[in-house]
């Protein structure tokens, strides 16, 4: 028999996302005593790393250890958590689970990060997150002084391996499917000022050695001898819902994500975002961060909000 649910369950805030930006918000709202539901559909985007780095007192901790804390005390405060993902926001924020679960909230806080698309090259995905990396400054410490290569996804990567050369003198850059006549001549200067080889030809495949990466094989058969690989993932922002609901997108060279407030409130009344679902930039403790101003604003909205009916406003 398929259950049904009944169209009473009401929050006031609603959360789309279980991540760093959903838990934070969760957080602020419960400890200011808001009924509050999260939606996680479990797809953290860091999930292939061991590790995140750079987030002050939880450097190094794995990224499922931080989420299961993060769960633990959003419960102190009666946030209620499902597994589930959502399909669909109707008018008067309905919202509508996978399961077939309909509820209702006062305020959304949309916290649906974004997904990484890897260079399809043999390789690549199998050892992301361990020797093939995106982020110099969540990764850059473990890895620093090894032989890096950069893969090209884009002219941008030039920006991407000058950084890298931050934490490595012996710096690589596989052009790719890159043309060398696309990149600026400042550029070039650029590359050779910080020592980065500049390797033209199209890359068959990262060749890996007993759980390691050791080398990069271009189609022409030569290889070259690397430990580490940074590329550029492309983004894809999870911005549907916030598409279907109305909210103004702005393009980035990233992907277009909503054009929102100092505290992460979109152009729909009622509806912040935060995290990667507004900027593919947005560390951990970016996130976190704009998780809590999203939640302190929703809070002081929803207060007036009952002021204003109270006193007849």
């Amino acid at each position: 028999m398929t259950e049904t649910y009944e169209m009473t369950e009401t929050y006031e805030v609603i959360v789309i996302g279980g991540g760093a930006a959903g838990l934070s918000a969760a957080l602020v709202l419960g400890r200011s005593r808001r009924r509050t539901l999260v939606v996680d559909a479990g797809e953290p985007r860091n999930a292939p790393a061991a590790h995140m780095q750079g987030f002050l007192t939880r450097d190094g901790m794995p990224p499922a250890e931080f989420l299961a804390i993060g769960r633990e005390e959003i419960e102190r405060y009666g946030v209620e958590l499902v597994r589930d993902r959502v399909v669909e926001v109707a008018e008067g924020f309905a919202v509508t689970l996978a399961s077939g679960r309909v509820l209702r909230a006062r305020r959304l806080v949309v916290a649906t990060g974004l997904k990484d698309e890897l260079p399809e090259v043999p390789g690549v995905a199998e050892r992301f997150g361990k020797d093939v990396l995106h982020c110099p400054y969540c990764h850059g410490w473990e890895v620093r002084d090894q032989a890096f290569g950069v893969l090209a996804t884009s002219p941008l990567s030039v920006h991407q391996a000058l950084m890298v050369s931050q934490w490595s003198k012996d710096v690589t850059l596989f052009l790719h499917e890159v043309a060398e006549a696309s990149l600026a001549d400042d550029d070039l200067r650029r590359l050779a000022a910080a020592g980065v080889e500049v390797v033209p030809g199209e890359v068959a495949e990262l060749v890996v050695t007993d759980d390691r990466l050791t080398a990069v094989r271009l189609k022409d058969g030569t290889a070259h001898a690397r430990e580490v690989v940074f590329t550029a993932p492309r983004a894809v922002p999870r911005s549907g819902l916030l598409e279907r609901l109305g909210a103004e997108l702005a393009e980035t060279p990233f992907g277009a994500y909503p054009v929102v407030d100092a505290t992460g409130q979109t152009s729909v009344p009622g509806v912040w975002a935060a995290g990667n679902a507004i900027g593919f930039g947005e560390q951990v403790i970016n996130a976190a961060a704009g998780g809590y101003r999203a939640g302190a604003a929703i809070n002081g909205d929803l207060l007036m909000a009952d002021l204003d009916t109270a006193a007849g406003v």
